[in-house]
């Protein structure tokens, strides 16, 4: 598929928020309808509402420049081993964990065992638990990964958690290689004061909520209040400002847990304000995320045009790049919108830093400073605050700064990178290169809370390629154990092990439920009644 650009041999491939086709070198031929996750692949005279705008993305990108492709590297070998059965356990359900394990049995050659663990008898990682109920094409890449757990080899193993049932000895025990690939399950902190207030909460706790996440299930947030603040501007924001707002009748028709659309259906909340620190031209969020935002039903779109004055590095750091100038061009058509005062809005600030959170025991504004952008030491762009100060009202409070990784038991952990320890994907001693023998890394774990789902599929790649590599080398170590010898573990340590048959039984009971609420699935909450649904 020549036409597809930037493809992952191309430098642009790592930083970019989308895909384009090129029309010139396209030749109808299907093979990308076919291979898209999620479904996103459209004619341009066929594009669904609100999608219309990307027949011109599309076209602007391979007007502003040379994409000629680039010659793809060599794909994959398998060595030639000894070692028969060749087995690898991954740690982690989620994309990175599924890229990985497909990537493993891709290869043309039998006797590959992949064993992958979860701790929640559920699998599919941040796509359940992380996707915005309302966009449910996203989540069809799960269809992609079900299909991997159908092929020879694969076994799951869920509501297992390396640590408690098994530990990271026992696994390189049965298993010639480990890779962990289990994200970034908490946030970065804000370290300013009231910060500890209640109504001042993680984004990924919400996130956790309204997704219906067992181990948040029983949490509660105010939203008795009329304006919510959000500190933060990636996809994560947008995507919490965005199910403050919509109708709970739009979100009782999705997959959202039934407790939070109750709690919608309740909330006073009219206004939800965005702060980022930076400019727009450094916003994280992605211009897809953007754009959808000004098709949303009875809500206003604000944005400052005073805000989006640029200073000269960043006004030339729009101009070399396509995405950022597409960014810009947006928030200038929202900025200059009039207001149709819609009951609901969402506010976009830029150069807004938080600096207090106030209340008496509870969150009830947040101080919020001006900033301006100068540069370093090292000439590198950063926000300084002007010492000019305002006060946002707001009952909420939403922390939206980044995901983070925890330390996994017997790995070393990079504290300041909030990653496991690891240099391309090898995890190492911290602070140096020497690796951990058979012992890998993919996805957030590895590489930090980056990308959007398919950027796990090129980074499972590489590190797949540094176990092949190790294979050829003979740096790994055979297992003392084989597959029966861990099923026998399992069975003793966690006789509450969920397999794909037991998933697929939760699976049918969640959309039986969600058949007769007319919604595609009611996901269970109780871990002891997934169990036992599972254990028939």
């Amino acid at each position: 598929m020549d036409c597809i650009h930037p493809t992952p041999d191309e430098r642009a491939f790592q930083r970019t928020e989308m895909l384009y086709i090129d029309a010139e070198t396209c030749i109808d031929c299907g093979l990308c309808v076919d291979a898209c996750p999620v479904n996103a692949i459209f004619r341009d005279d066929d594009l669904p509402e609100g999608m219309e705008r990307y027949a011109s993305i599309n076209a602007d990108y391979f007007a502003m420049g040379d994409h000629e492709p680039v010659a793809p590297g060599p794909s994959l070998k398998f060595p030639k081993t000894e070692e028969d059965p060749f087995r690898v356990a991954v740690v982690g359900s989620g994309p990175s964990g599924f890229y990985a394990a497909r990537e493993l049995l891709a290869f043309k050659r039998s006797g590959i065992e992949v064993d992958m663990f979860d701790r929640l008898p559920t699998p599919w990682g941040l796509v359940r638990a992380g996707v915005a109920p309302d966009h449910p094409e996203t989540k069809s890449v799960t269809d992609l990964f079900a299909e991997v757990s159908r092929r020879p080899g694969f076994r799951l193993h869920l509501n297992v958690e390396v640590g408690k049932h098994i530990t990271h000895a026992e696994l390189l025990e049965h298993h010639h290689a480990v890779i962990y690939a289990v994200g970034a399950p908490s946030d970065r902190r804000l370290d300013i004061p009231g910060e500890e207030l209640d109504g001042s909460l993680a984004a990924t706790e919400f996130v956790a909520w309204y997704n219906g996440h067992p181990d948040y299930a029983g949490r509660s947030f105010d939203l008795s209040g009329g304006r919510a603040v959000i500190v933060g501007n990636g996809n994560v924001a947008l995507d919490v400002a965005r199910l403050l707002v919509l109708d709970p009748d739009r979100l009782a028709k999705t997959d959202m847990a039934e407790h939070a659309v109750d709690a919608l259906r309740g909330s006073a909340v009219e206004e939800v304000v965005l702060l980022g620190r930076r400019g727009p031209a450094q916003a994280a969020f992605t211009n897809p995320e953007l754009l959808a935002l000004g098709y949303l039903p009875g809500v206003d779109i604000v944005v400052d045009a005073a805000e989006l004055e640029l200073d000269a590095a960043s006004a030339a750091e729009v101009e070399s790049d396509p995405a950022k100038k597409l960014k810009l061009d947006i928030l200038r058509e929202y900025a200059s919108r009039p207001r149709a005062d819609h009951p609901k809005r969402i506010v976009l600030r830029f150069l807004a830093s938080p600096v207090e959170i106030q209340g008496d025991g509870k969150a009830s504004g947040v101080v919020v400073a001006r900033n301006e952008m100068v540069a370093d030491e090292d000439g590198v762009m950063r926000a300084r605050s002007t010492g000019d100060t305002e006060l946002l009202e707001a009952g909420l409070v939403l922390r939206s700064v980044g995901y983070r990784g925890v330390p996994v038991p017997d790995l070393p952990f990079d504290d300041a990178r909030g990653t496991i320890s690891n240099v391309g994907g090898r995890v190492t001693e911290v602070g140096s290169d020497v690796p951990v023998p058979g012992t890998y890394t993919a996805g957030w774990i590895k590489r930090g809370p980056s990308g959007v789902i398919g950027t796990n599929r090129q980074c499972a790649h590489n590190t797949i390629a540094l176990i092949v590599e190790d294979l050829a080398a003979e740096r790994l170590n055979a297992p003392k154990g084989d597959r029966e010898a861990l099923e026998a573990l399992l069975a003793e340590r966690q006789p509450e092990k969920v397999d794909w048959a037991g998933w697929k039984l939760i699976d049918a009971r969640e959309r039986e439920l969600g058949k007769a609420a007319g919604r595609p699935r009611v996901k269970l909450l109780d871990i002891g009644e997934m169990v036992a649904i599972a254990k028939g």
